[in-house]
């Protein structure tokens, strides 16, 4: 009986024949030959060591042992039902728990504006952001999707591009009225540089790309870093230096004259990706492949003014 758990398909399938009254039923039901449901019968029969249904041409009728067994196992097929109930459910609505980081700027204009959209269109789904603009690792911190921009050196990570971003250059017009307008690339060690720098980098090595294709870089000096995003903004806004930054991260203040373009003759030479990133397919549950595919919708759109 210690093996009795490797047969409970076939004390399953008992119950339907009890419940149905012939094998037939139950391979009919089940889509199954007559003869296998038969001999599955059968080996719960050689496992229990007794015989649980007395076949005649009329009927079927159970054994002693089979009443027996049949008392005892009642609950199971409340049990499948429950269950099938539960698989149904998350089959048919999307639940638990997902988990999405990115910058805080990204979060801020990207993914909070996205909330509302996605609370009504999964409301049994709960959400967790994290809004860092240090490095996350997916696995060590459980996140289910994250945002990163730039090439991916990871392989094991799985990606959808949603969108690109080319840096450009700004100040405030505070700031350009009292130390004057860059006009070169060279004069910015003339000026004050905002920097964004964390544990892991630090852009302070500025690269611009002249209309006839040649590149400059600079490594400008700064008396001011952070690794916040969002300060590296309200500083440029207070008129304390010039910031490398993508525009579309700073759209509002540069529609109400905040912030202003320098440098205008030049490009940076690099469009870098912005993907959407998990850990793979096989580490996504139903709830995070439905908020996968929802941001990746509404995302592709909302960065597709960044592929310039």
């Amino acid at each position: 009986m210690d093996k009795l758990h490797n047969h409970l398909s076939h004390l399953y399938l008992f119950h339907n024949v009890v419940r149905l009254g012939s094998f037939q039923a139950v391979a009919t039901k089940y889509n199954l030959p007559r003869s296998s449901v038969s001999k599955k019968i059968q080996q719960l029969e050689e496992q229990v060591g007794q015989r649980l249904i007395q076949r005649s041409t009329r009927k079927l009728s159970l054994t002693e042992a089979g009443r027996d067994l049949l008392a005892a196992s009642e609950s199971l097929n409340k049990i499948v039902e429950d269950s099938q109930q539960v698989i149904d459910a998350h089959e048919s609505t999307p639940s638990g728990t997902v988990k999405i980081s990115c910058t805080v700027i990204i979060g801020q204009q990207f993914i909070l504006p996205l909330i509302h959209v996605l609370r009504r269109d999964f409301p049994a789904i709960s959400l967790e952001l994290y809004f860092s603009d240090d490095h996350v690792d997916l696995l060590e911190q459980e996140i289910d999707i994250a945002i990163r921009i730039g090439h991916l050196p990871d392989s094991s990570l799985m990606a959808k591009r949603v969108g690109g971003k080319r840096l450009g250059w700004y100040a405030s017009p505070d700031y350009l009225q009292e130390h004057g307008t860059p006009t070169t690339p060279e004069v910015l060690n003339e000026h004050q540089c905002l920097i964004f720098k964390n544990q892991s980098v630090a852009l302070d090595h500025w690269s611009f790309k002249e209309k006839n294709g040649d590149i400059k870089k600079v490594r400008v000096a700064s008396k001011i870093a952070t690794d916040d995003g969002r300060i590296l903004v309200e500083m440029a806004r207070l008129g304390l230096g010039v910031m490398m930054i993508d525009p579309l991260l700073i759209k509002e203040d540069l529609e109400k004259d905040l912030l202003v373009p320098i440098l205008t003759d030049w490009q940076h030479p690099d469009s870098l990706p912005i993907n959407l990133v998990c850990l793979g397919r096989n580490y996504r549950s139903r709830a995070s492949t439905s908020i996968w595919e929802a941001l990746s919708f509404h995302l592709q759109g909302a960065f597709s003014e960044t592929d310039r």
